[in-house]
């Protein structure tokens, strides 16, 4: 990308400084922060949670809390200063000419409101439609977001829809007047990589066909590399480096640019078995895909059968060497289902159906998949929060279908959760001491000095100082708060955890530091994952074994080396190509 004038600049950020009042007086979130964005142009500005890059473009927009405020610089958007403008004025250029796509859809979405009369009302109040043909264009504006039948989604509430599902409701809003210039702020962090392609697809229709701008912030360099002509790096407040992508990528110039490129994951990267990331194949999880027929993956069913795999010449490893197969399974799925009844339709809706598969003790599977591919709701079924249609789950031998009371009691202390958002899955009422004791009161583990005990060990052992044990959750960065989580997850010395989309929402730096301290754990403890995720890449980094699932089936199961290096189905081939910024290896150098 050649250097934008300020001339020709749509968007012009000159020393721009945020500064928020706290209760030890003014903090500066960012300083002297400046880059410009031509029409039909896109920048991406990247860097950890915490760095500015998120106040600078609420900045922008005019959208900083109440105890924000711009101290100094200057913000021009088509020639205009923002800094100071009334906000009767600011209101009129946002949604219709500096369009937001918000990173979290549950606390941008209005509850109790459908989601047609959400996206009606943007168009209605910036005059992109009227009352005769608003329903239309709501239609239209969904089915451009990517949402699969769009009037009946219309007709929905946020709750109703999945992560990814209301991820695309904020994108269609956004993109609803079409503005010139549209701020997206980790428009994809919930998506998987088919759906994630797809939006910014249509994102990238748009600066093609109406010279929108777009404003990309995001923690994903390979997605930043693949979509924007220019980068810009920003660490503690202050834009540190910036430059074309494919140069800031193949030569980073800034230490902190240097330490962002060294922490993306890769598909090219491979996973040690357990707890570290590189082994010799002979030291992978060996899983076969059963005969037709017998229940194997496809569409005669979905079973894997744990079995010795051959070596390249076609000859079993010796006997010496680890193999996987000989593991104890701690976890069997059979022909595991869910239905559920959709309101105002005849017939079910068949959330997941047939599912079947194995956990080896001490090892990491992985399910991957679109939204709405069932991969949440048999992780639900597998944790007892919901009750299967029919199959079988089996945990230790056990049929968890007939546990009650105590046997169901001893069940929640061997198996527990990872949720995917730290900022909803902990009490912000409790401190962080209090989030960790609460399990162990619970199960009534200890005296009070014992609990207390255990609380900082537990601090310990994810990295986190005693300090922060007196904090809220809302004090904590969202790389902390997910390993208070983990931390939580660990009180009860559990067998199994179930980790649904745990690193999704980080930054590369703390989301290999959390990929780190899982490995780490399960090396020293000999734990068991479920890895939920759409992140093809950390899949790779972590899991002994992968289970692609489409439309609630089981349509690919094989060792991770096997799912990457050889894809047997379509699907898994559409989401490894669906990667951005798949050519980015774990070196940080980019293949020609």
């Amino acid at each position: 990308m050649t250097e934008t004038s300020p001339a020709s600049a749509l968007l012009e950020v000159t020393d721009l400084a945020v500064g928020f009042r706290t209760m030890d007086g003014q903090v500066q979130a960012v300083r002297n922060a400046g880059f410009s964005l031509g029409a039909g142009q896109t920048l991406a500005i990247v860097g950890e949670s915490g760095s500015g890059k998120s106040t600078t473009a609420m900045a922008v927009i005019g959208l900083l809390p109440g105890n924000g405020k711009v101290t100094a610089g200057s913000i021009r958007f088509d020639g205009q200063e923002l800094v100071g403008l009334a906000e009767s004025k600011m209101r009129a250029i946002r949604g219709r000419s500096i369009g937001l796509v918000p990173q979290d859809p549950m606390s941008n979405l209005n509850p109790v409101t459908k989601i047609g009369t959400q996206v009606a009302e943007t168009l209605l109040v910036h005059g992109m439609a009227t009352s005769k043909d608003v329903d239309r264009k709501v239609v239209e504006v969904l089915t451009a977001a990517g949402l699969p039948d769009a009037a009946e989604r219309a007709k929905q509430y946020p709750h109703e829809f999945s992560g990814g599902m209301r991820q695309r409701a904020l994108i269609a809003i956004g993109l609803a007047c079409r503005p010139r210039l549209l701020i997206a702020d980790e428009p994809t962090s919930a998506l998987d990589v088919t759906v994630q392609r797809t939006i910014l697809d249509q994102i990238g229709r748009m600066t093609d066909e109406l010279g929108t701008s777009v404003l990309l912030i995001t923690h994903d360099l390979g997605l930043a590399a693949e979509r924007a002509a220019e980068l810009v790096v920003m660490h503690r407040g202050e834009v540190v480096e910036t430059g074309p992508a494919r140069q800031l990528l193949e030569d980073p110039q800034h230490p902190y640019t240097q330490s962002l490129v060294r922490a993306a994951p890769s598909v090219a990267a491979v996973r040690l078995s357990p707890g570290a990331f590189a082994a010799p194949a002979s030291q992978r999880l060996h899983l076969a895909e059963t005969e037709p027929g017998s229940g194997g993956a496809g569409p005669g069913g979905s079973a894997v059968a744990v079995a010795t795999a051959a070596g390249p010449d076609g000859v079993p490893p010796e006997p010496a060497e680890q193999n996987y197969a000989k593991t104890p399974n701690i976890v069997e799925l059979k022909d595991l289902s869910k239905v559920y009844r959709i309101r105002g339709k005849a017939g079910d809706f068949h959330a997941v159906r047939n599912v079947s598969l194995e956990i080896p003790r001490g090892r990491t599977v992985a399910i991957v998949g679109e939204s709405g591919s069932g991969k949440t709701t048999t992780a639900r079924m597998l944790l007892k929060l919901i009750t299967p249609t029919s199959g079988s789950i089996t945990f230790d031998g056990v049929d968890v279908a007939s546990l009650e009371k105590k046997a169901l009691r001893s069940f929640r202390q061997r198996v527990q959760p990872i949720f995917q958002d730290p900022y909803s899955s902990l009490d912000p009422m409790f401190t962080i001491e209090r989030i960790l004791e609460e399990p162990l009161k619970t199960y009534k583990r200890g005296d009070r000095a014992e609990r207390a005990a255990r609380v900082r060990e537990l601090m310990e052992q994810v990295a986190l100082p005693a300090s922060m044990l007196r904090r809220y959750p809302a004090e904590l960065s969202g790389g902390q708060r997910q390993r208070v989580a983990i931390a939580r997850a660990l009180a009860l010395n559990p067998e199994l955890i179930v980790c649904d989309e745990p690193v999704s929402a980080l930054d590369v730096l703390v989301q290999a530091q959390i990929l780190k301290l899982l490995g780490d754990l399960q090396r020293d403890l000999g734990l068991s994952y479920l890895f939920i995720s759409h992140d093809l890449a950390v899949v790779r980094l972590i899991s002994d074994y992968v289970c692609v699932m489409k439309d609630g089936e089981l349509v690919e199961a094989a060792t991770s080396e096997e799912v990457f290096q050889n894809p047997r189905h379509p699907y898994t081939r559409k989401l490894l190509a669906s990667i951005p910024g798949n050519e980015l290896n774990i070196d940080g150098e980019l293949a020609s």
